[in-house]
């Protein structure tokens, strides 16, 4: 061989030795060239997580402890601007409401008016500005009384009284001469010696225990009840149910007692029992349309007289405000206070 082609040959050699050192030159840069991405996609990862982190503490330092910048500042600001377009809507809706016409609506009629013909009729006896004496009053009443059925004579005084005053809660009860016109049923619990006496002297009902097993069954037929003293703590069981009725014996209405006879007598006569209501009005029945004006003005005077008797004693000034007399479903006719 010359000397060229063995130059040659060795040249080829030594390109095929550098030929794999190139290859793991590329390789080792390719593996170098993929670390510097990974590290630059964890350094944006860190750097994003760092930004949310510093957007996290910014909001934190947005909300204050106290101020307007606290959690309760805000939400008072937030529910201020919702109550001011509350405000802004109602008052457009209003606005639009001023705009729509008005409905036609009828003047309302006074009380007169509103009532029936037959009312309205008797109305005229009465004069509204007047002030009658009783036997006045009494007369212009029988003749304003337009019912079919026999209309009770009402009597409503209103007194100078304070309710709420022990001293001025009047309260009594007392027999009109001429009856109330009514048939009450009088109902005696009492031990048997005196329920016999009881049924004597012309009670409807009398008895002890048969008569606490009617009240079990909630059996009421009776207008008024009377006891003694001794049986009283046996009632109080009942007094949820007689009490709201009115028909608890009590000693100041004259229904607690031991002269049982006596009583039952004052009951069947026309005992009735008066008290002044919230406003201190006293509201009483004196009888019937049919008893006629010289009964009912006996009935009458006996009322103004109890009246009288129970004016307490810390009154000053004026005892009677008003008064005024009618029968069920007439017209009130004013009387005047000085009659009392």
């Amino acid at each position: 061989m010359s000397k060229e082609a063995i130059e040659k040959k060795d040249e080829s050699l030594k390109i095929k030795d550098e030929s794999p050192k190139s290859e793991d030159e590329s390789t080792q840069t390719n593996n170098e060239s993929l670390e510097i991405k990974e590290e630059a996609q964890v350094t944006e990862a860190s750097s994003e997580a760092h930004d949310t982190t510093e957007a996290e503490t910014k909001e934190v330092k947005a909300t204050a402890k106290a101020g307007k910048r606290s959690e309760k500042g805000i939400k008072e600001a937030e529910e201020k601007v919702a109550k001011i377009e509350k405000q802004k809507h109602a008052a457009e809706a209003k606005a639009e409401e001023a705009e729509k016409p008005k409905q036609h609506r009828n003047p309302t009629r006074s009380r007169l008016d509103r009532r029936g013909k037959k009312f309205k009729e008797v109305a005229k006896l009465v004069e509204v500005d007047k002030l009658y004496t009783f036997k006045e009053a009494v007369e212009l009443s029988l003749k304003t009384s337009t019912t079919k059925f026999d209309a009770t004579v009402e009597l409503h005084v209103r007194l100078n009284v304070d309710p709420r005053q022990a001293d001025q809660n009047l309260r009594d009860n007392l027999v009109l001469p001429a009856g109330t016109g009514k048939t009450v049923r009088v109902a005696v619990f009492a031990d048997e010696d005196i329920a016999k006496d009881a049924k004597k002297a012309g009670a409807d009902i009398a008895g002890a225990d048969d008569f606490l097993k009617q009240l079990d069954k909630g059996e009421i037929n009776f207008d008024i009840l009377i006891a003694t003293p001794n049986v009283m703590a046996k009632l109080s069981k009942y007094a949820r149910v007689l009490g709201p009725k009115g028909l608890m014996p009590n000693p100041k209405s004259g229904t607690v007692t031991t002269d049982v006879a006596k009583a039952v007598s004052s009951a069947k006569a026309g005992r009735v029992e008066y008290r002044v209501d919230s406003t201190g009005i006293v509201h009483l029945g004196i009888g019937k349309v049919s008893f006629g004006a010289a009964k009912i003005n006996q009935n009458l005077d006996a009322v103004i007289a109890s009246i009288k008797n129970n004016k307490p004693s810390s009154i000053k000034g004026s005892y009677v405000k008003s008064i005024t007399l009618s029968t069920s479903m007439g017209p009130g006719i004013k009387v005047s206070p000085s009659e009392i």
